[in-house]
């Protein structure tokens, strides 16, 4: 079975850690946009250099880069077999690129993943996570804007993916370990 995954779900939901878990369990690697700009911005890269302008200044890095920055990822040998994409696609725009740079591959998704927690839990996480982490970026303000934002741009794609037969939701509520052992149950019945 190839994993071709995207995993989705507002911030403080679990997804960057369900994502690293799940790779490890079905052997792919997770993609992350921070990660790709931080590497390519690390690395010096054309794509790195023009990401820094926008990061520097406080900015979203445009599309057109972030686009180009995911699809040079996936043609990665690694990600032959399968991904999960963490934090991309954000946008209907993102998702239309992404559909066309999987069939230019000659492949497609296997299954979008959701992580669903009632918002008063997303905002008891957040602010736990600001208190641990010292997170400058996780002011009140800025997590119920973030969480507006995803709510705005990001989980109109959820309709999307069901329609298209992809979407399989989980409940993000629970232990780590009772959350990755749901998803995986949610994810072979879907595929299996």
């Amino acid at each position: 079975m190839t994993a071709r995954l995207i995993i989705m779900g507002p911030q403080g939901s679990g997804k960057g850690t369900q994502a690293a878990r799940l790779a490890v369990r079905l052997g792919v690697p997770t993609i992350s946009t921070g990660d790709i700009f931080r590497a390519n911005i690390k690395g010096g890269t054309e794509l790195g250099v023009r990401a820094k302008v926008f990061t520097d200044a406080g900015n979203l890095v445009p599309d057109e880069i972030t686009n180009a920055m995911v699809a040079d990822r996936l043609a990665e040998p690694d990600a032959a077999a399968g991904f999960i994409l963490d934090g991309y696609p954000r946008t209907a725009d993102q998702a239309d690129v992404l559909d066309g740079v999987l069939a230019g591959a000659g492949s497609a998704l296997d299954a979008v993943l959701e992580l669903d927690a009632p918002r008063e839990e997303l905002l008891q996480r957040l602010h736990k996570r600001a208190e641990i982490e010292n997170r400058a970026d996780d002011t009140e303000d800025a997590i119920r804007r973030r969480l507006e934002i995803y709510a705005e741009q990001t989980a109109p794609l959820t309709t999307r993916y069901a329609e298209r037969g992809l979407l399989v939701v989980a409940d993000a509520i629970g232990e780590v370990d009772e959350v990755t052992e749901r998803l995986l149950a949610a994810l072979a019945a879907h595929v299996g």
